[in-house]
């Protein structure tokens, strides 16, 4: 607790620096008031100085949440300036894949890099928890998915056995869209989940193809932030999923998503890069 306290104070002093040094117009973090935790922008307030250490004083860590869509819809109501953020690894690594799909300007964000505990890494099964620069807290180890026991026992089992493990959990499925909505790389204007071709509408559970087609989807660019799972109401172990996936696209091609903003997806080519050959 004191720990956590005390990386609260240091990212509070960093935001202050920042704000009142002009290098930002406003630092994306967490706000606690009236027992409730959310999404806030700090800014500067109109009156005395002393009135933004107030306000920062409810600037809090906890719970984990993701940050990425909202600088993005922050950033998109500033015409200019540079906008702080609170990243951890995740966090950071979903805001460069979103500068890969143009969805947001890294170069207007001011990042205060936040490293994960070793407890919240092992809850999330994180290889790599922290960002690139760590302003508050240790970079610790991540961790590997064959320490997590339940990651471990699947891997072990056949592909058939898989399969029905899968189709069990899917089967809990409302299609109420969370995991989607909530998906920093989501961006599609029409999602192929609401086309009736590829998913049957009024019919719940809407089956493997509704799964499938967002497991691929996102198979290059999951982040392994754990929103998806956070925000669905049956607790399918979606960050699993997406960890396996993460897992096999690093044996195959050596990549990880959100590391690299010139790093090209080994997922994406073209007609030009790879020709259709004739047969």
């Amino acid at each position: 607790m004191e720990e956590r306290d005390s990386h609260a104070e240091d990212v509070r002093r960093i935001a202050r620096e920042l704000l009142l040094g002009g290098r930002v117009v406003g630092v994306v973090g967490l706000r606690s008031e009236h027992g409730r935790v959310g999404p806030h922008v700090f800014t500067v307030p109109p009156g005395e100085p002393g009135d933004l250490d107030v306000s920062l004083a409810r600037l809090v860590l906890e719970p984990r949440y993701p940050l990425a869509l909202v600088c993005r819809a922050a950033l998109s109501t500033l015409a200019e300036g540079q906008l702080g953020v609170v990243v951890r690894g995740c966090d950071e690594r979903a805001l460069i894949e979103m500068a890969k799909l143009n969805q947001i300007d890294l170069h207007r964000l001011t990042m205060i890099g936040l490293a994960c505990s070793e407890a919240q890494a092992r809850r999330c099964t994180c290889a790599r928890p922290y960002p690139q620069r760590t302003d508050v807290g240790e970079s610790g180890d991540g961790v590997a998915p064959e320490d997590n026991e339940s990651l471990r026992n699947l891997m072990s089992q056949s592909i058939d056995a898989r399969l029905a493990f899968w189709t069990r959990e899917f089967d809990r499925c409302i299609k109420c869209y969370g995991c989607r909505n909530v998906c920093p790389v989501c961006i599609c204007d029409e999602c192929a989940l609401e086309d009736a071709c590829w998913v049957q509408r009024g019919h719940i559970p809407p089956g493997l193809p509704f799964h499938l087609i967002r497991a691929y989807h996102v198979a290059d660019k999951c982040v392994g932030c754990g929103a998806c799972e956070a925000a669905c109401p049956m607790d399918i172990p979606l960050t699993t999923l997406h960890t396996l996936l993460r897992v096999s696209l690093g044996e195959l091609f050596d990549y990880q998503p959100g590391l690299d903003i010139q790093a090209k997806s080994p997922l994406v080519t073209t007609l030009e890069e790879t020709p259709i050959r004739e047969l």
